[in-house]
């Protein structure tokens, strides 16, 4: 069975996006957007009160009329949750013509791209997708990952945030010095340490990890999966 959509990340800081519809669904895509820093305008006679409520707060531009195909056109993602059928055809073929990524929920053979199902711990993002074909299976898995990544892990992707910046500064120009200290990090016992609470041991310890013995100059370097340490 041949795959349609590549798992690709992609920024969407500033982007311009435009939603058609103001019902649930439409609201739900906008609670997306809205954790990524975009430009959001919904297009729809009628809104959801919530939505109503975030173009008061100012968090999004909403024009409370009828879709016109014109208005893809300065859009660089469209997403359409319409009640209207023949509406969500129409914004389909209008990005189309116009090259314009576009979704139209729940109808995946009018999509240019889905939302996977994502457990998010700062900046670690872990997403599961069906490829469109079973989404309540990637919406079961979600729950599953969330088990998997308990709260801890939040704390952790801001150490390894900084862990890594001050590993290229202590290890520049080393390679291997600077895997060796990765591998280091990875074997921590970060939940343990966490659990108590106390920041100083925390510290202590990406510290002694970070400038932990160096192999001899004559040990030979490994290049398995070099860019993860990169």
């Amino acid at each position: 069975m041949s795959n349609t959509y590549m798992p690709i990340s992609i920024s969407l800081k500033n982007r311009k996006c435009l939603i058609i519809g103001g019902g649930q669904v439409s609201l739900r895509k906008i609670d997306t957007l809205l954790e990524y820093d975009s430009e959001i305008t919904v297009i729809s006679p009628e809104v959801v009160d919530k939505i109503e409520y975030y173009a008061k707060k100012g968090l999004i531009k909403l024009e409370k009329r009828k879709y016109a195909s014109s208005d893809v056109e300065s859009f660089g993602l469209v997403i359409s949750a319409c009640d209207d059928e023949k509406v969500n055809e129409q914004v389909y073929h209008d990005c189309q013509e116009r090259n314009i990524p576009v979704n139209v929920a729940d109808n995946p053979p009018l999509c240019d791209f889905i939302f996977p199902a994502v457990v998010r711990r700062e900046c670690l993002t872990v997403a599961v997708s069906s490829d469109g074909k079973a989404p309540f299976l990637s919406g079961h898995l979600r729950f599953v990952l969330e088990n998997i990544f308990p709260p801890h892990w939040n704390k952790l992707a801001q150490m390894a945030v900084q862990y890594r910046i001050d590993v290229i500064k202590e290890w520049a120009g080393k390679p291997e010095q600077k895997r060796l200290a990765f591998e280091r990090f990875l074997d921590v016992d970060w939940k343990t340490l966490l659990d108590q609470k106390q920041p100083e041991v925390v510290e202590n310890e990406l510290k002694r990890i970070l400038v932990a013995a160096p192999p001899p100059d004559d040990a030979p370097e490994k290049n398995d999966d070099k860019e993860i340490y990169e």
